[in-house]
């Protein structure tokens, strides 16, 4: 019995190393290049390793039973192999745990990663709208009747007007874009 048990248990070995070369290979690329199957993986492995967990458990108490109560059918020399066997499954319970938290800490980093990359896109687009927001003020308020005067504003609708209106159109995203990058926004 001593022999099976050890067994099963030595077999959680291989199991929980490639887990934790899996971790490696995902922490990795989460701050390399994170896509959505990172996000697949990583839930895979909490779901391994919730199953893990709950096989390791039960088996845990069943071996610590056997190597310290008194069974009629366990010579009490014997105990010491299933104390062996329960100081493994302690360890791999050990294991387990802290790979979860691996696995939380990285399904964690992962979505902080995420949420900096949209914050930089959100920033540059916010950039973008605050740049051209004068300019659709200016042409909205202006209605740009440059070209066939209304009324009685020959005045703002000759050539001079419209060439400034121009260079204003210009110049003001241009300012506003110099004067955001010395306050360090974009």
């Amino acid at each position: 019995m001593y022999k099976i048990a050890d067994h099963l248990v030595a077999g959680y070995i291989p199991i929980v190393g490639e887990i934790d070369r899996e971790i490696d290979e995902i922490e990795d690329q989460i701050f390399d290049r994170p896509t959505p199957e990172t996000l697949g993986r990583i839930f895979t492995l909490k779901r391994a390793l919730l199953s893990m967990r709950r096989v390791i458990t039960p088996q845990r108490e069943v071996l610590n039973k056997l190597a310290r109560d008194d069974y009629v059918v366990i010579d009490p020399k014997d105990r010491v192999f299933f104390r062996d066997v329960y100081d493994h499954l302690v360890r791999l319970h050990d294991l387990n745990e802290s790979m979860r938290d691996l696995v939380s800490g990285a399904m964690d980093s992962y979505l902080s990663v995420l949420n900096n990359r949209m914050n930089e896109v959100m920033k540059t687009l916010t950039v973008i709208t605050t740049m051209f927001m004068p300019i659709t003020f200016v042409t909205g308020f202006f209605g740009m009747n440059f070209f066939e005067p209304v009324a009685q504003l020959v005045t703002w609708t000759n050539r001079a007007i419209f060439t400034l209106t121009l260079c204003g159109l210009a110049l003001v995203p241009s300012i506003m874009y110099l004067w955001m990058r010395r306050r360090t926004w974009v």
